[in-house]
């Protein structure tokens, strides 16, 4: 009997703390919770500690070294301290490069670095969440100091080809450097730096089954930046603050196991996104598939339901404890309509209906099957107190629906 009181498919959200993860975080609580810079032993042993959760996370990246990793708090610490600290770096540069459907931590910081005097280029994407990368490179000039784009978008799911795209910014000014926002792709496709021309690249431990309020940041070797937070040391001295460690060795415990666990993200997983994918939109007339780059990370669809609000599905949903979302969550407060989906021309009649559901190693089959079960009563009810009554029979006479 399936438990209907809680159906998590927001994962793209948040993630649950892998229990294993938790078990290797506790000692370092109440047990072993000395400080890391002490000399003695019973606080200098958590350096040795740090230091191992280093060599993971740089497998976790496939970086070259462990001195590469920089651990931060979040992955909007990470992007600010990657692009702001290459700004700090070299002031001879004022033009940058990032893209229309960046998270908030990127997209906003760039906002913000234009009315600090930088010129920033928004690049675009096509109808399928897909990044215009002609219109990057065309952008890329002698006054370009950064190009930061996503891995795969946390709204669609789509990938971009950021170690094609490094290579090419590289070939048109070698100075350039660029970031990417690996957040939504970590544990979920592999990764691996080493042999590319990335130059930062930030994750967040809470999107692959570690907690919130640990991150990291990876700085190739030949990149210089300067810290965002200044104090004592710690962190090669690029990140002051006492170090973490419970989190650290929790994010680095998460790190191995999404490593192993790979493969059943990369077919388990995908296989039931499918399902629910085909599912709902074989059974509800008025939806339609957002998310249709076939380069996508294995966990994630967007799902517009045309002539219905966002907001009440999502109510609606959680009656019945189905949990997803209408974009990022760090935009679900705002009522205005995704601006990832805008900047794909996603038409207005589906624009504030559509629905992110990302899934996780914890979804069941049984969880997608009474989704897929209930989901076509709550759009039914809701179309039936829609304004839009007219456009909805007009699109029922389309596809053939008495």
């Amino acid at each position: 009997m399936i438990d209907t009181k809680l159906i998590y498919l927001d994962n793209n959200a948040t993630t649950k703390v892998d229990e294993k993860v938790v078990e290797a975080m506790m000692p370092y609580f109440s047990q072993y919770y000395g400080n890391p810079s002490s000399i003695y032993e019973f606080g200098g042993k958590n350096s040795k500690v740090i230091k191992e959760a280093r060599e993971q996370i740089k497998d976790f990246f496939g970086a070259n070294s462990a001195k590469e990793i920089f651990f931060t708090a979040s992955g909007s610490e990470s992007a600010n301290m990657a692009i702001r600290g290459i700004l700090s770096a070299d002031k001879s540069k004022n033009h940058l490069i990032t893209t229309k459907v960046e998270h908030p931590c990127v997209l906003n910081l760039h906002k913000q670095l234009e009315k600090e005097g930088y010129n920033v280029t928004y690049v675009g994407v096509n109808s399928a969440g897909e990044l215009n990368t002609d219109e990057l490179y065309e952008a890329v000039n002698e006054k370009t100091a950064l190009v930061s784009c996503m891995y795969a978008n946390n709204e669609t799911g789509s990938i971009f080809p950021v170690e094609e795209i490094a290579e090419k910014v590289k070939s048109i000014n070698s100075k350039t450097k660029m970031y990417v926002d690996a957040v939504q792709a970590a544990g979920k496709i592999n990764i691996n730096v080493k042999d590319t021309k990335i130059d930062l690249m930030g994750i967040s431990g809470h999107k692959f089954h570690a907690p919130k309020g640990i991150g990291a940041l990876y700085v190739n070797s030949s990149t210089l930046i300067t810290p965002l937070v200044i104090g004592g040391h710690q962190e090669n001295g690029k990140r002051a603050g006492t170090e973490n460690v419970a989190f650290i060795v929790g994010m680095a415990k998460a790190a191995q196991m999404a490593k192993d666990s790979l493969n059943y993200e990369l077919t388990e997983v995908k296989r039931l996104r499918d399902k629910l994918e085909t599912g709902l939109l074989s059974k509800i007339y008025n939806a339609r598939l957002n998310s249709s780059s076939h380069n996508r990370v294995p966990n994630t669809t967007n799902i517009g339901f045309e002539y219905i609000e966002g907001e009440l599905i999502l109510l609606n949903m959680n009656d019945i404890g189905i949990c997803a979302s209408s974009g990022s969550a760090c935009t679900s407060g705002s009522l205005d309509p995704s601006h990832v989906l805008k900047a794909m021309g996603v038409p207005f009649t589906a624009l504030h209906g559509s629905i992110r559901f990302s899934l996780s190693k914890y979804t069941t089959e049984e969880e997608i099957d009474y989704t897929i079960e209930k989901m076509p009563a709550i759009i039914q009810k809701l179309a039936a107190i829609s304004p839009f009554q007219k456009e909805l029979k007009e699109l029922r006479e389309r596809k053939g629906i008495i």
